[in-house]
This record gives C-alpha cells, sequence and structure tokens, in this order.
C-alpha cells in the first residue's frame, strides 16, 4: 500500500557537488530534504513513484518511462561526476498501462524521446539515495491535461498499488513559483508570492482540494513546475486520511522550494477531492446553462449535436431576427474547468449571417482548434461557452488607443495577422494583449506591426 508522499523540490544547486558552497544560502531545504529522505528510508518501500515536470512532456498524454532500467548524470550543471542508475517496477508500469487502456485514459509508454533521468527525477533521489539503495522506481510525466485529469492519473496509480499489494512512496517533484524576485532567473511577478503562499497553506494543511481552484493565469504568472505533480499526487492519496507535515519552504534565490511530507494513516472517505470538485463544478455549470442567451444555447446545442452524432444542425427557426439579418465575425470561446479547451473565430462575417457563422465556429472550436484534441462526449455537461460578435475593425497609429477590457486588438505584418480578444482573464496591460497577439501571429517580439482595434458584443 502507499504509505507515504513527499512534494519535494528539485533546484540541483542543493546537490554539493553543483552547489559548490552556495546550497549552504538554503540550509532549510537542504536539512528538510535529509529529513524527508530518511523518513522514506525508513518506510522501506519497494517502488517509489516519482512525477517530475522534467520528465518527457506531452499536452495531451502522461507519459511513464518504459524499459527495465535509465541512468542519468548532472553533467549539464558541470557535475558529471554526480551519476546515478535507477531500476524500473517494469510490473507497476505494466498494470499501470493496462488500467489506463482499459479506461480509455491516455497515458502509457508510448513516445520515449530520452530515455536518461531528468533532473527533476535525480535531485529527489540524489538524497534518498543516500539512505535507501534497494527500491524500483515508477517514473511519470505531467501533461497539459486538465488538473483533474492529473488527479484521475494519481487514482489509477492508488488501484495499482492496491492490486500488486507493493509497499510504495510516492515523491511529487516541482518548485513553486519561479518569479519571486526582481534579480532571480525569471524576474519579478507579484503573483509569484501570492502563488507560494497559497500552495504551501494549501499543501501544507493536505486541503488537496483546493488544488483545483488555483486560476489558470494565477499558475502561469507565478511560472510555477510543480502544480501538476502535486495533483497527481492527491489522486493517489485519495480517500486516504493523512498526517500531513510542512518541513521548509525558501525562496532565497527567487524560485520557491517548499518541501511536505503526508504519512498515510488510514481511510477517509470525505476526502473524495475530485467527486466535490465535479459536483460543484456540474451545479455551477447548471446555473449558467439556465441563465445562457440565444447565442450560446445555439452554439452549445450545436456542439452537443456534432459531438453526439457528427452532424452539423440546420439553423433554427425561432431565432431573434438580427441572428438571420445580421453579418459578422464571431468567436466561440469553450472552458473546461477554468483552462482554455477551445477557441476558434472569424474575423470579418464569411457566412450569409451571425447564425451560420455561430454554428461553423462552434464545431470548429470543439474539434479543430489545433491546440487541443477534439471535445469528447464525456466532456459535455463541464463545458462553459461564450459567443464574440465582432465590430468592425478600425485602424489605429498608437498603442495608446487601446483598452485591454474595451477593444480586441489585431497586429499584422506582412502576411502574418493575430487576434485577440478583449477582456479576457489574466491579460491586464496592452502590453501583454499586444504580445500575445504577435505570439499567435507568428511575429517576433521587436518586428514593427500596424494595429487595429474593434469592439465585441459577448454573449454568456
Amino acid at each position: 500500500m502507499i504509505k507515504a508522499a513527499f512534494m519535494l523540490p528539485h533546484p540541483p544547486i542543493i546537490v554539493p557537488e553543483i552547489g559548490r558552497g552556495e546550497e549552504k544560502k538554503v540550509q532549510k531545504t537542504v536539512e528538510a530534504y535529509h529529513a524527508a529522505a530518511r523518513q522514506i528510508a525508513d518506510l522501506k518501500p519497494e517502488t517509489i513513484i516519482l512525477m517530475s515536470p522534467h520528465q518527457i512532456l506531452y499536452s495531451d498524454y502522461f507519459h511513464i518511462s518504459p524499459g527495465q532500467s535509465a541512468s542519468g548524470d548532472f553533467a549539464q550543471f558541470r557535475a558529471p561526476q554526480v551519476q546515478m542508475q535507477v531500476r524500473y517496477d517494469t510490473e507497476f508500469v505494466k498494470q499501470l498501462c493496462k488500467l489506463a487502456d482499459a479506461a480509455d485514459f491516455p497515458a502509457g509508454t508510448q513516445g520515449e524521446r530520452n530515455w536518461r533521468l531528468d533532473h527533476g527525477t535525480m535531485v529527489p533521489l540524489y538524497f534518498v539515495n543516500q539512505y535507501l539503495k534497494e527500491y524500483r522506481l515508477v517514473r511519470i510525466g505531467l501533461s497539459g491535461l486538465p488538473l483533474k485529469m492529473h488527479y484521475q492519473l494519481g487514482q489509477y496509480i492508488q488501484k495499482v498499488d492496491e492490486l500488486l499489494n507493493r509497499t510504495t512512496v510516492l515523491i511529487a517533484s516541482g518548485d513553486l513559483s519561479h518569479r519571486l524576485k526582481e534579480d532571480g532567473p525569471y524576474g519579478y511577478q507579484k503573483e509569484g508570492p501570492e502563488y507560494d503562499s497559497r500552495i504551501m497553506e494549501v499543501m501544507g494543511t493536505a486541503d488537496f482540494g483546493k488544488l483545483f481552484q488555483f486560476p489558470e493565469n494565477l499558475c502561469e504568472k507565478a511560472g510555477e513546475c510543480g502544480h501538476r505533480s502535486f495533483t497527481i499526487m492527491a489522486g493517489a492519496l485519495d480517500k486516504r486520511k493523512v498526517e500531513a507535515e510542512p518541513l521548509s519552504y525558501e525562496g532565497v534565490f527567487g524560485v520557491g522550494y517548499g518541501i511536505c511530507s503526508y504519512i498515510v494513516c488510514g481511510n477517509d472517505e470525505g476526502r473524495n477531492f475530485k467527486e466535490q470538485f465535479e459536483a460543484q463544478e456540474r451545479a455551477k455549470i447548471a446555473k449558467l446553462r439556465a441563465q445562457e442567451d440565444t447565442y450560446v444555447q445555439l452554439a452549445r446545442t450545436t456542439i452537443e449535436t456534432y459531438v453526439r452524432t457528427g452532424k452539423i444542425i440546420a439553423v433554427p427557426d425561432n431565432l431573434p431576427k438580427e441572428m438571420y439579418s445580421q453579418k459578422a465575425g464571431v468567436f466561440v470561446s469553450i472552458k473546461e474547468n477554468g483552462s482554455l479547451r477551445g477557441c476558434i473565430g472569424t474575423i470579418c462575417a464569411v457566412r450569409t449571417c451571425v447564425a451560420e457563422e455561430i454554428i461553423e465556429n462552434a464545431i470548429s472550436a470543439a474539434c479543430r482548434d489545433p491546440r487541443f484534441q477534439p471535445i469528447r462526449q464525456e466532456e459535455l455537461d463541464e463545458l462553459v461557452i461564450s459567443v464574440d460578435v465582432l465590430g468592425d475593425t478600425e485602424e489605429i497609429d498608437s498603442p495608446d488607443k487601446l483598452d485591454v477590457s474595451r477593444y480586441g486588438v489585431i497586429v499584422t505584418k506582412g502576411h502574418k495577422r493575430g487576434l485577440l480578444l478583449p477582456n479576457l482573464d489574466g491579460v491586464d496591460t496592452v502590453e501583454d494583449q499586444i504580445a500575445i497577439a504577435k505570439r499567435k501571429a507568428g511575429i517576433g517580439d521587436n518586428e514593427e506591426i500596424a494595429l487595429e482595434r474593434f469592439e465585441v458584443i459577448r454573449h454568456y
């Protein structure tokens, strides 16, 4: 059974051969690391399951390291003499992949691009190996999939552990914010300290349900790298009673390092955090659906029909008159669990009316956005949809004539053109708005551009 879990950072500088004295500046972290490693050794785990943000990462798939063994060193950190080799728990990997396949869950051993150990794996094991020699490893990467799917992977880990009756310890490898100080390697964002304060409160008390409540833009601006690791760990501890102990927190180098331990001490049916989150989301979305206007209802009906049957609906007969007579560009945006799930639109009208524009772009947002996999039937009840009807575009000669809450922006350089809607979560300044639109268009940061602005009517 899973005996314990540990939230551990992975700064290479705390390895003495790399830090060369600098590690003494984060001595609390080093001492807490040794304490955690001794706890792990005392538990004598047969298997250590480690989630690393620096393992192979895919947007839509969880990579589980295959094979019998792997090795690595710290050559990229000027310490090639520090080497390690691990043996994998092949039976655990086999059963985890089998369970994922049976559930049509996107996890497995495909897509191995680099078999060598990453530093998100090696830093924790550097300390563990000083106290424990005999164990097998299961190494798992993260993904760009929703947090609840990371939690679900953790639940599968728990099931396999019970099936095999292993003595198991989990390690959730991950640093906190990388943007705590102006003179740090990634600069400062106010969201950095905010994230670290919140995550240490959540993890220090094992209140794992709150992992789902972190806004996407907060995590992004904070530059964290461990949130998904922590969520997989939380899923593996689903319905388990744990004794949580925060061991240390430091942000000396502008990056947050937090260490916490979780000793499993029984069962607790009330710690079913994914079920609670899904129930809350269903209630919230049911309330939103009851308030949706005709534009959004049309988009939702279009998406649900197309995903379930593959058929494109005809324009209904009972819409407001302007939906038949007006021609305009339309964007359909889809969110799931607070994260973008698809957004496709047209700058100018390409259909005979707004209703047709909504139908076409709703299907594209749901199934043709190249950033995401097509929406599946089981997701339909979890979608939040909005429809933006664009006004006429207007050329402007200066960013001073933009307002992120009122105007969308179009940037143009030659044949490259990028658009960003107004009033988006996490886009707080005109500079951010233009920069994001440039990236969408593939325009360099320092390239000159032509600017246009437009207003929208947003329908919920």
